[in-house]
């Protein structure tokens, strides 16, 4: 992350204080925090536990929640199902919910429930997910084609343009796994033509992953990298099967599989610091939590924005059924792995 993360604590800090906040509360399901919480009731509903990614994403929302005093209604968790954040959307409209933050997992299945909030009006924050139609007042994310460009030319480079590439996609039905793997092959068919590509879809599933992969290497023994569309459910069970084959060789060593990663958790920098892979895309859990929280108070505020850069370093663009501000997801290799600014290294802080 750049140096625009520092002003960003500032920037939000400000703003969630006018909003209202007082003192620390957490409404959250997992944790409370004794104290007054003011403001507009804000309904958070996190999408999954099985990531780690999604769970340092909790860690802060939690944090954040109780540090600025936000009055959140109880936290839901809609555990990568549909229907189940249908539910729980329900129950925030029956809950005095003046906004909604989700992070829906099947972009395109959402529409319905996006449709009735709108016309109660309730505004929907989305995060790190854009949904395929529905109203949604902002969309808090990365430029995920660009972590699909980043990984294809970081993969290029380390290869020398040549050689065999798996690549374990996310699910497809999901706007960051289309953007990512459009992005990726578009970069490798453009830039690197002598790299062969394997997509390897896994709809976000660890062993879904670990079990597609272990096919292709019994039948492309010279496989020489790997993208990993989300270290959160794919570093572990790939670092296991590689390990178990034998092929987990350290970078510099002959034979070793050249790794990039999405995430930006934690494992993944320890990971890199061990040689085991060699860079990630940080997706910036931590700004996605700050402003998620912080686009869902001013949109039951009645606050606008318009399209164009903001002063936290990201640009906020025009969508078809919205905004989106496009937060900033730096590269990080062996060289800046230890950047105090990277939330991955302050999330147990």
């Amino acid at each position: 992350m750049t140096h625009s993360h520092l002003r960003v604590t500032a920037a939000v800090t400000g703003v969630l204080l006018l909003a209202g906040a007082a003192t620390a509360c957490n409404r959250g399901s997992s944790s409370a925090v004794s104290g007054k919480a003011s403001g507009p009731a804000i309904g958070i509903d996190l999408p999954r536990a099985d990531s780690d990614f999604w769970n340092s994403y909790a860690q802060y929302t939690r944090r954040f929640i109780s540090s600025q005093g936000i009055h959140a209604l109880p936290i839901s968790n809609s555990q990568n199902d549909v229907t189940k954040l249908v539910a729980n959307v329900q129950v925030f409209e029956n809950t005095g919910a003046k906004a909604v933050v989700m992070a829906p997992q099947d972009t395109g299945a959402i529409a319905s429930t996006l449709g009735q909030l709108a016309n109660k009006h309730i505004p929907v924050v989305s995060v790190d997910t854009r949904p395929d139609s529905g109203k949604v007042y902002m969309v808090v994310r990365a430029d995920n084609k660009a972590y699909g460009t980043k990984a294809c030319e970081f993969l290029g480079k380390q290869l020398g343009g040549k050689g065999k590439v798996a690549e374990l996609e996310g699910a497809l039905d999901s706007i960051n796994g289309r953007d990512r793997s459009e992005a990726f092959a578009a970069c490798m068919k453009k830039e690197y033509p002598g790299i062969t590509v394997y997509p390897l879809a896994t709809n976000w599933d660890g062993s879904v992953a670990s079990s597609k992969l272990q096919t292709l290497l019994a039948q492309h023994k010279d496989i020489n990298g790997i993208y990993m569309q989300a270290g959160g459910v794919f570093l572990q069970p790939t670092l296991s099967l590689l390990k178990q084959k034998g092929l987990l060789e350290p970078a510099g060593a002959a034979g070793h599989i050249s790794i990039i990663s999405n995430d930006g958790i934690p494992q993944e920098f320890d990971a890199i610091r061990r040689g085991q892979i060699d860079a990630t895309v940080s997706q910036p859990a931590d700004l996605y939590a700050k402003y998620a929280l912080y686009y869902a108070q001013a949109a039951a505020s009645g606050k606008t924005f318009k399209p164009g850069p903001t002063d936290h370093g990201s640009t906020i663009v025009q969508l078809p059924n919205g905004l989106e501000d496009q937060l900033p997801a730096p590269l990080v290799t062996k060289a800046n792995v230890d950047d105090k600014s990277l939330w991955g290294n302050n999330v147990a802080n």
